[in-house]
């Protein structure tokens, strides 16, 4: 679990304003104090998972696009996040996934 999210810090902390930091206890990257991506603490999401956060229609796309890389579990179906298989990924993508979460999370939390 934690070499998944060196690389997920490695790329991470390349975006403005990241800090590195905790969600529910977990290791997470913030922005303006609002974690955008963590390790899942939902003992239903998959070994050498990520959570990010997105708008639903963001998620709904991509799960719709590549199955084999997002999915959700019962938990997080309610929330604007999508859980990840961020090892199948290429760094690039998983990149332009973090750019992607920052950027929501960012938008959404202007006022902090």
């Amino acid at each position: 679990m934690q070499n998944i999210f060196a690389r997920v810090r490695k790329l991470g902390l390349q975006l403005d304003g990241v800090q590195e930091g905790t969600s529910y206890g977990s290791p997470a990257l913030k922005v303006r104090d609002q974690a955008f991506v963590s390790i899942p603490t939902n003992k239903a999401a998959e070994p050498n998972s990520i959570v990010a956060r997105l708008s639903f229609t963001e998620r709904d796309l991509r799960l719709h696009a590549e199955p084999r890389i997002y999915y959700l579990k019962p938990h997080y179906e309610g929330y604007p996040c999508v859980l990840v298989r961020a090892t199948l990924m290429t760094d690039e993508a998983l990149a332009e996934l973090l750019e992607t979460s920052w950027q929501f999370v960012r938008t959404k939390h202007k006022g902090k």
